[in-house]
């Protein structure tokens, strides 16, 4: 294991690595070497210092994929302070909890994302900061806040410019930076992240310098990372896929990053050509996008090799074609939460097809990974489906002022998943689903999951979902919502028939479901929880 905090790592890098390049924006000709890179993160850390910011305190993120918040990731972490993850599309609401429950003290933002105005959503939630001087914010309700930071070209009322952290820096001394830097603990928690709260209130995954820089290295020695690669990063920041699996996964390795600011398929495809990317990150959905869009054969992708398919169930027509239409050869599959920091298990590079495609790889280097029953917790054996659970270096450090739900989760060191999965004889893991998923039909188990990769293998079918929705008689049925390549190219008897000739009776949906789009997360997952409930709606189901 490597003890060593970001800060050190990071340092480390920049001595062996100067002239690599470290950061390359395409769409602003941004382009900064690991030397350059770390100058830029040192004058944020001394500005960030010169605010007052101390050791452990709470700066949170409110953007999209800017340069600015993988330079605040590395000042942050180099002087010893919390990063608090904020999700791009959070509004007044959800923004007040996080800001208040995380207590941080300062919050960095840009105008906005899509459809949110980030400055008009925090003036609801902080009325006071529009009357307020830059530094000397009193919120009533967040007593915590007093430094809003605001990254874009015009001046607003109350805020710091981000800009301005260069000029404040200029009172601390490389000396000072390096007093902090050497008092940290690679054990501090320097990263906290808020689940989705989908079955309660979001919860801050506490996350230390140990716990993501060390899962980091292992996945980026599993994909085969090294200081000739570019990475192509058009998965969010603030998702662990993107701050983990992706920045902190090249700084580690003198890897080249290559972010996309707001994926865009063709973006992305421009970025791999024109940067001759080795590698490319995404959830299923951005593959999708990527190999279906009307332009892909225009695009130059030879020089991709490896890579990370992760987030949410990788279809297996989707990863046959990442690897034989993309050139991903080594692209491998990831299984993790954010509460192990975040990757449990990978496939690897040299893995034959078959188990590139069907399972989520084997444990990761020093991590325990086991299946058990749900119900009486005992070990089950391979080929048996239960809870995965899972023990090691990456465990979180707990949520963040809820020790009961910390208790609830990890028992005896062990994290319970609440996912389903399967372990084969070679110690490959399986995911079925979660269990709250998990369709009871009649007595019987139905795993979504093994519907939808069936769907995946009809042509026509862009993408699709299964959810179950209530049903008196047997409890509950299989529904499946259904996006097409080609609208209308499909009636709801189609896929039924589609169904029949290739899955067992008590898994055909009895219900079909036309969509246009899926309700996604930011991190690229479709809300199953939503669906069900449209599903009700739309099938008049109490």
């Amino acid at each position: 294991m490597i003890n060593k905090t970001i800060g050190e790592i990071l340092n480390e890098t920049v001595e062996l690595f100067a002239d690599n390049d470290a950061l390359v924006y395409i769409e602003r000709n941004l382009r900064y070497s690991y030397k350059e890179f770390k100058e830029k993160c040192d004058e944020v850390a001394k500005g960030l210092m010169a605010l007052g910011i101390k050791r452990g305190d709470h700066i949170a993120i409110w953007a999209y994929n800017i340069p600015e918040w993988v330079i605040l990731q590395f000042a942050s972490a180099t002087i010893g302070a919390v990063l608090v993850t904020v999700n791009t599309y959070y509004k007044s609401h959800e923004l007040n909890y996080l800001l208040k429950q995380s207590d941080a003290t300062t919050l960095i933002l840009v105008d906005g994302f899509k459809d949110v105005d980030y400055v008009k959503q925090l003036n609801t939630v902080v009325p006071e900061l529009s009357s307020s001087e830059p530094g000397k914010l009193e919120s009533e309700k967040l007593p915590f806040l007093k430094n809003i930071i605001y990254v874009g070209d015009e001046a607003k009322s109350g805020m710091f410019h981000f800009d301005d952290l260069k000029k404040l820096g200029k009172k601390i001394s490389d000396d000072d930076l390096k007093k902090r830097l050497d008092s940290l603990d690679p054990h501090d928690v320097i990263n906290m992240q808020y689940t989705s709260g989908t079955t309660g209130f979001p919860k801050g995954v506490m996350l230390t310098h140990y716990n993501i820089v060390n899962n980091a290295f292992y996945v980026g020695e599993t994909m085969g990372l090294t200081e000739i690669d570019r990475l192509c990063i058009p998965v969010p920041f603030f998702h662990c896929f993107g701050c983990v699996l992706s920045t902190l996964n090249c700084v580690v390795h003198g890897a080249a990053m290559v972010p996309i600011e707001i994926f865009n398929a063709e973006t992305v495809l421009k970025a791999v050509e024109q940067e001759k990317c080795t590698a490319l990150q995404g959830v299923p959905t951005m593959f999708i996008a990527e190999l279906k869009h009307p332009n892909f054969e225009k695009y130059d992708v030879s020089s991709l090799r490896t890579g990370i398919m992760a987030g949410a169930s990788c279809p297996i027509e989707v990863m046959v074609d990442a690897m034989s239409k993309m050139n991903l050869s080594q692209i491998t599959i990831c299984y993790g939460l954010t509460e192990t920091s975040p990757v449990l298990t990978q496939t690897r590079r040299d893995d034959p097809v078959n188990k590139r495609v069907e399972s989520v790889g084997k444990a990761l280097h020093g991590v325990k990974v086991k299946i058990i029953d749900p119900e009486t917790g005992k070990d089950l054996p391979p080929g048996n489906p239960g809870e995965l659970v899972a023990s090691g270096y990456g465990i979180m450090k707990g949520y963040y002022k809820m020790q009961d739900k910390t208790n609830e989760s990890v028992i005896n060191g062990w994290l319970h998943t609440k996912d389903l999965a399967v372990e084969d004889d070679e110690g490959y893991f399986s995911i079925i689903g979660r269990i709250d998923d998990m369709i009871i039909r009649g007595g019987e188990n139905v795993y979504p999951r093994e519907i939808e990769e069936y769907l995946h293998t009809n042509e026509k079918i862009h993408d699709v979902a299964v959810v179950g929705v209530p049903n008196a008689k047997y409890g509950e049925e299989v529904c499946v919502f259904v996006q097409m390549n080609e609208p209308l190219s499909a009636t709801e008897d189609d896929i039924k028939n589609y169904c029949k000739e290739g899955i067992s009776r008590f898994k055909i949906p009895k219900y079909v479901i036309f969509t246009d789009e899926f309700p996604m997360t930011a991190s690229g997952k479709i809300r199953k929880v939503e669906l069900r409930e449209i599903a009700k709606e739309k099938l008049n189901i109490s």
